[in-house]
């Protein structure tokens, strides 16, 4: 069995649309996220009509909220991650570079596409070790819906923190 890369594109050369929802959901997200810079992401959004739910890792889908009805809301609450993400970098708080720990975490292997439609299943499942000896674990799953909008694809929603049970 081969092992998987973390950082290489699992989606052929001639799958030109898995490729590029990859590579917007995969190294663009996380590298705008551990630099905590939302400019690098805004565009890959559509934002009218943009709606995020979230599943509070909870198995029950009646435990789900409309976390995120606009845009600007996910948004304000993604650069407060990204931020106390940056800050707890910055103190020191991880062994090792917690970038690296993500890309080793998140796994993006299936895209349904349905013309301009796509569903994608984003899942991380892994540690980031901290220097106090804990860990913070990454466990959960991410259904985003794609649009191909203004010639490319972007992000029109999305049901986050759903739990990630394994195959």
């Amino acid at each position: 069995m081969t092992k998987r890369d973390p950082f290489k594109n699992p989606f052929p050369e001639n799958d030109a649309d898995r490729r590029e929802i990859w590579e917007m959901l995969v190294p663009r997200d996380i590298d705008a996220f551990v630099s905590a810079d939302w400019t690098a992401v805004a565009d890959d959004f559509v934002a009218e009509n943009f709606t995020g739910m979230s599943g509070h890792f909870q198995g029950d889908p009646d435990k789900y909220s409309l976390a995120y009805p606009t845009l600007a809301a996910y948004r304000d609450d993604w650069l407060r991650q990204a931020q106390d993400f940056v800050e707890q970098r910055d103190a020191g708080a991880y062994l090792g570079d917690p970038r690296d720990g993500i890309y080793r975490a998140t796994r993006l292997e299936e895209i349904e596409l349905n013309g301009d439609t796509a569903l994608v299943r984003k899942k991380f499942d892994g540690h980031l070790p901290r220097r106090d000896g804990t860990a913070e674990r990454m466990n959960w799953q991410t259904l985003y819906w794609c649009r191909w909008h203004d010639g490319r694809w972007k992000i029109a929603g999305f049901v986050g923190y759903l739990p990630h049970i394994k195959d």
